[in-house]
């Protein structure tokens, strides 16, 4: 086991930040409806043993709207969500996850990062601790800012 970790509990519904063998820190989250697994196109949040790839819109402002790993310079409120009710809504910062075991969630049609498999920051109306997102793992905007500047590139992150 790593010394310094994320720890994406499924059941739980829980990420934990670990920093030598001792959790410093634990948040609600919500991970895929459909459960877990590694297929391209399954909209189902990938097992096993990743890595930060990247760190996504630091200095941006809370609330910030993210479409394809880029601020479209919009800020998230509810009047924006019901005008547009299909968005998947990508907010305040992105830790963008690439699979660190081959065949697993690495490479061919189970590669975590070609899924664009992120921890993001979601509306405040989702609801956190239930399964619920499209494969990626949303957090709350607030605790997505705190968590960011205690990530490095390149830290382990277990979903399990």
């Amino acid at each position: 086991m790593q010394d310094d970790y994320l720890q994406i509990d499924l059941d739980a519904q829980r990420l934990r930040l670990w920093r030598e063998g001792v959790v410093c820190a634990e948040y609600p989250v919500s991970t895929a409806r459909k459960g877990a697994g590694e297929r391209m196109g399954s909209e189902q949040t990938p097992r096993g043993w990743h890595r930060v790839r990247a760190k996504i819109g630091a200095g941006c402002a809370p609330g910030s709207v993210f479409v394809g790993r880029r601020p479209t310079g919009e800020i998230y409120t509810p009047e924006l969500g019901c005008a547009h009710p299909e968005r998947d809504w990508i907010l305040t910062r992105i830790l963008w996850l690439c699979g660190s075991e081959p065949g697993k969630n690495r490479f061919g049609d189970v590669d975590s990062m070609r899924r664009y498999i992120y921890i993001h920051g979601c509306p405040d109306s989702e609801p956190l601790g239930q399964p619920g997102s499209h494969g990626c793992v949303r957090m709350s905007n607030a605790d997505i800012l705190a968590l960011y500047d205690q990530v490095r590139i390149g830290l382990p992150v277990l979903i399990a």
